[in-house]
C-alpha cells in the first residue's frame, strides 16, 4: 500500500532554544518512512520557520518543545503564517506539554499535541489525517 503522506513535505524545527533534538529527530525519521520529504530546520526563529514552510509549500509543520515555553513560542509561529496567507497546513506540536495547555493550542491553531511517550505509529497516523483534511481544504481553495 502506497502511504498517503508519499511526497508531500513537511518542516520540523525546535521552540525557542532547547538543548533536546532526539525526539525532533526521531519524528522526522518517522515521517520520512511513511515517505514523507522532510526539512528539518533545528532551532530556527519563527520568521525562518514561516519562510521555509512558504517556500517548500509544505502540507505540515512539527514543532517541538520541551522547555515548557510553548504558549509563548507558538503564537508568533502561526501568525506569521497566517500573515504569509498560509492557512492550509496542518501544524503539530510535541514534546512535554501538559494537558492543561492543550485547548490554548489548539484555540491558537495548533492541529494536534503530541506529549512524551506517544507512539510514532499514532503520531503517523494523525498526521496522515490532518494532511488529507488540509489536502481538502486546498482542492476546495482551487476549485
Amino acid at each position: 500500500m502506497v502511504s498517503p503522506l508519499r511526497g508531500r513535505k513537511a518542516v520540523v524545527a525546535k521552540l525557542g532554544m532547547d538543548a533536546h533534538w532526539r525526539g525532533a529527530i526521531v519524528v522526522a525519521h518517522a515521517l520520512r518512512e511513511a515517505g514523507m520529504e522532510v526539512v528539518y530546520l533545528g532551532h530556527a526563529p519563527p520568521a525562518e520557520i514561516v519562510m521555509t514552510v512558504l517556500q517548500e509549500d509544505a502540507v505540515l509543520l512539527g514543532l517541538s518543545s520541551l522547555s515548557g515555553n510553548h504558549l509563548a513560542e507558538c503564537p508568533p509561529i502561526l501568525d506569521g503564517l497566517r500573515q504569509v496567507g498560509i492557512r492550509d497546513v496542518a501544524v503539530v506540536l510535541g514534546g512535554t506539554i501538559p494537558t492543561r495547555d492543550e485547548l490554548a493550542l489548539r484555540e491558537q491553531g495548533i492541529s494536534a499535541v503530541f506529549g512524551t511517550g506517544t507512539s510514532l505509529k499514532v503520531i503517523v497516523e494523525r498526521i496522515a489525517e490532518l494532511v488529507a483534511e488540509q489536502e481538502g481544504k486546498r482542492e476546495d481553495q482551487d476549485a
